[in-house]
């Protein structure tokens, strides 16, 4: 037991200085320099730890990134997404939601409300039709064909309001533009009066697992706004995706 947690303790102190010798590491944990050294030895083994350059200091290594996304994986998207989500809102200046897949729908999981919202509706445990709502084009996009083919035909493409896509060909056209630019759109296409777009979310192994959303009034979050806003949403979507273990 007494070894266990001298390495530990070994990792914490790499943690807080960044890079350590020996000597360093054995004076903190007082030991001899011989027992560091083994225990250095035992964790860059494991690539817990890495020698940094050729001056005999060591540094945390790229197994702790392996053994953390163990844990992100389980780490609740709301909760990671919680304060992008409340900086985008005040960014951008209208609603934010975080929505997921669920079955053929897409289901709002977390809403934050901007400084310019002018209605209080709630989308949080509403399931959404993946074809007329921005979240469900960025979930849908990245699906593979075979997979995004089978859900659509299992959900249909109902016409929402007059400007929802109902043919399968545009809506694939809109799905390569949505993977194209980095965001999808929508505009009037699940409720008169309303536009959105949204980003992907990205885990650990780079697959989608959720979309970050804008939402407004059409009079207000143009077009010419949105795609003006665009960046600064993908930005949030990537910071996301990186507090949920993705490297890249």
């Amino acid at each position: 037991m007494q070894s266990v947690d001298r390495a530990i303790s070994v990792l914490e102190i790499l943690a807080q200085r960044g890079e350590a010798g020996v000597s360093e590491v054995a004076a903190e944990i007082d030991v001899h320099k011989s027992t560091a050294f083994r225990l250095l030895g035992a964790l860059e083994a494991r690539g817990l730890v890495e020698q940094a350059g050729e001056r005999g200091k060591y540094r945390l290594g790229f197994g702790i990134v392996r053994l953390a996304g163990a844990v992100t994986g389980r780490i609740d998207i709301t909760q990671q997404g919680r304060p992008v989500c409340e900086r985008l809102a005040e960014e951008i200046g209208e609603t934010v939601n975080i929505a997921v897949l669920q079955e053929h729908y897409a289901i709002n999981l977390y809403q934050v409300r901007g400084p310019g919202a002018v209605t209080a509706h709630n989308w949080v445990g509403q399931l959404t039709p993946l074809h007329a709502t921005s979240s469900g084009k960025v979930l849908l996009a990245y699906l593979p064909a075979k997979e995004r083919a089978a859900l659509l035909a299992e959900a249909g493409l109902k016409k929402v309001t007059p400007h929802t896509i109902t043919a399968k060909a545009k809506l694939e056209k809109h799905l390569a533009e949505a993977r194209e630019a980095g965001y999808a759109w929508t505009m009037e296409e699940l409720e008169i009066g309303l536009h959105a777009m949204a980003a992907p979310v990205l885990d650990r192994d780079g697959e989608v697992i959720a979309a970050v959303t804008a939402s407004g009034p059409s009079y207000r979050f143009t077009e010419e706004r949105m795609r003006e806003l665009a960046p600064v949403l993908i930005k949030g979507a990537e910071e996301i995706s990186h507090r949920m273990g993705y490297l890249g």
